[in-house]
């Protein structure tokens, strides 16, 4: 399954400001909803803010990759979120996060999750791209640049 496929042009938030980590999590998971897959959207954000308070997913680089495995959805969404001003999201190397990506699978679904989560980093690594997704200036083209690169890789 690509990445691409689980996200959709309506789940980039593009150009955006948070306070804080919490509120940019709400927002992403608001994104969902309508989305036939989401079963409950409160338990959606309930299950990711309780994994972020395990252990932060600011994983360094100017990214967060909050996520979780729920029985309130059925399969695998992503939204994204460019951030206007960079965010404070207690990131494994201090740095503030500049894009979000939220990712919620299936509870049962295990390997299929970290195969995403793994995907997600591993694109993110490439220091050429990531500078790409952060001067995109659209979410037209944030979305096209995911879709291009994650070809190079897992086509």
């Amino acid at each position: 399954m690509m990445l691409s496929e689980i996200l959709s042009k309506e789940r980039i938030l593009f150009d955006v400001k948070f306070s804080n980590k919490e509120e940019a999590i709400t927002a992403l998971v608001e994104t969902l909803k309508g989305n036939p897959q989401v079963l409950d959207i409160e338990e959606i954000k309930r299950s990711v803010l309780e994994r972020e308070k395990i252990l932060s997913t600011g994983v360094g680089n100017g990214f967060a990759i909050p996520h979780a495995k729920t029985p309130a959805v059925d399969g695998f969404l992503l939204a994204v979120a460019k951030l206007s001003e960079p965010l404070d999201f207690e990131s494994h190397d201090g740095k503030p996060v500049k894009l979000i990506f939220l990712l919620v699978g299936k509870e049962n679904l295990v390997s299929e999750h970290i195969k995403m989560l793994s995907r997600i980093s591993r694109l993110i690594n490439n220091d050429e791209f990531r500078e790409k997704l952060f001067n995109a200036s659209s979410a037209d083209e944030l979305y096209e640049l995911l879709k291009e690169e994650e070809k190079k890789y897992f086509s």
